[in-house]
């Protein structure tokens, strides 16, 4: 089915403005997925915050025309379908571990930080854990010095003689 020039001018403008809330755009060929795969692709996306959408090229193109995506323009060939996510990682991931499980689904590239990005780096980026994960194992970090501390703690209280309780009861000195 083929879009007027209205349609295909609404298109560019609601792909340009997600272009440009967006950190990540990851893109992958599609050929030969069935329609009930590329539902439960776009479910999965849609539950991750990633705005999935197949996109002429030339569409595609002049949406991302003068924003950090321009750069991934070279590998805009062929069916694909395009990923967009605020969070870095998202849209990477999403497509990635769609195209593990399914052979049909090929990534082809994407673009992040204004570089052009080729299916290796969007593989890469997709194997990056996502921000809660980084956090937690930040907090993690920061929490193990503090732990053996008390634990050294605890340790020595015991040996001078029985504990914490004792070293409570102990007069201040």
């Amino acid at each position: 089915m083929s879009l007027n020039r209205n349609e295909k001018a609404a298109v560019v403008t609601d792909v340009s403005a997600q272009a440009a809330r967006s950190q990540t755009l990851a893109m992958a060929e599609y050929r030969g997925l069935t329609v009930e795969s590329l539902n439960k692709l776009r479910v999965d996306a849609r539950s991750k915050g990633v705005y999935l959408h197949v996109l002429k090229n030339t569409l595609a193109r002049r949406a991302v025309a003068g924003t950090p995506f321009e750069v991934a323009q070279g590998a805009m060939v062929g069916p694909l379908i395009y990923g967009f996510s605020q969070d870095p990682v998202a849209a990477a991931k999403v497509i990635a571990d769609f195209a593990k499980t399914n052979d049909k689904l090929v990534v082809k590239g994407g673009a992040y930080a204004g570089k052009a990005l080729n299916a290796d780096g969007v593989k890469a980026l997709a194997s990056i854990p996502s921000r809660e994960v980084l956090i937690a194992q930040v907090a993690g970090l920061l929490k193990s010095p503090i732990q053996r501390m008390a634990g050294v703690i605890a340790a020595v209280a015991e040996k001078k003689g029985g504990g914490v309780e004792a070293a409570a009861e102990a007069p201040a000195a």
